[in-house]
């Protein structure tokens, strides 16, 4: 939802725009923050992002999770299998076994 508030600025040099400072504040930018900039209705909307790291999961860690997930003892068999299949021990990795 746009507040409807207009503020003429150019366009500098490589595409650089300048955001008029009171916008900054009302929207919490500040230097170095991310943002996307999208095209809508023959215009640009520049909008703050947020960019969240990526979690790569050791072979170790994707175990932990086939066997923690089971739900009965035929999943748990089928993820300790799985296990196997990855080079790893079941029996090595921590993890609780499921109750049925």
């Amino acid at each position: 939802m746009r507040s409807g508030t207009a503020e003429a600025t150019r366009i500098g040099k490589r595409g650089t725009v300048v955001i008029p400072v009171r916008m900054r504040k009302r929207i919490g930018l500040e230097e170095g923050a991310l943002v996307l900039v999208e095209e809508d209705r023959g215009g640009v909307v520049i909008r703050p992002a947020v960019a969240l790291p990526i979690e790569i999961y050791a072979p170790e860690r994707k175990a932990e999770f086939l066997l923690e997930n089971a739900v009965d003892r035929k999943d748990y068999a089928l993820a300790r299998k799985a296990v196997r299949k990855m080079g790893l021990d079941p029996d090595r990795i921590p993890h609780k076994p499921p109750r049925s």
